[in-house]
């Protein structure tokens, strides 16, 4: 049986809930660990930090990188851009969960990254997904962003969402704005972030999934 993954809580809100707290204490796989017995070089090995935003920062992290450079951070939001998002990443937060989401989905969430797994669990309240609500991404702005990650064009995007290709650069229109990047890599690095797992063509029904002479490689936007 491995060993369980442990979990730090930088500073607990107290509006956390009981809920949470008692998933967390009840899941098999997590272990709690105490602030305050945690010593300077903690033993990086299958521990997580979960550090919750706005009440702690970028500062905030950068100070528990600096004093566990091994440790991976998970980082909850209630509201982001892709600006902040990335000086949490400048600082060392390695992915980031909804503060909205369900206990079982944040634990689930510190599984994944623990064991170096994406944090898209598939379904409609899966992490990946509650993290881009917190920056204003619509269900379906969500699931664009996991086609063009995965190298689809917006004709490809169009014909699999069977929708028009004006919808679709609709909605790219609409992630730059909501995102504040101005190019096709920033979304992309900023999908991977929040854990929106690309579209596989294995994910999708049989009749929407590319024939022989159709691919999906990287293509120019």
């Amino acid at each position: 049986m491995s060993e369980a993954v442990k979990v730090l809580i930088v500073n607990e809100p107290s509006d956390l809930g009981a809920t949470f707290r008692a998933t967390l204490e009840h899941a098999p796989a997590l272990r709690t660990v105490d602030p305050g017995e945690v010593p300077d070089g903690l033993d990086a090995d299958a521990t997580v930090a979960l550090v919750f935003a706005p009440e702690h920062g970028v500062s905030a992290v950068a100070a528990l990188r600096a004093r566990h450079p091994d440790v991976k951070v998970l980082v909850a939001l209630l509201a982001a851009d892709a600006a902040e998002i990335g000086r949490f990443v400048a600082a060392g937060a390695d992915a980031f969960v909804a503060r909205s989401a369900a206990p079982r989905e944040i634990c689930g969430a510190i599984l994944a990254l623990a064991r170096g797994l994406p944090l898209q669990g598939g379904g409609a309240e899966a992490p990946g997904d509650a993290a881009a609500a917190t920056l204003g991404l619509t269900p379906r702005e969500a699931e664009v962003l996991r086609f063009l990650s995965a190298g689809f064009s917006n004709k490809e995007v169009a014909r699999r969402l069977t929708v028009s290709v004006r919808t679709v650069e609709t909605h790219r229109l609409n992630l730059r704005r909501k995102t504040k990047t101005g190019r096709l890599k920033d979304l992309v690095q900023l999908a991977r972030q929040i854990g929106l797992a690309p579209v596989l063509d294995s994910d999708l029904p049989r009749s929407l999934r590319p024939g022989r002479h159709e691919g999906h490689g990287a293509t120019s936007h």
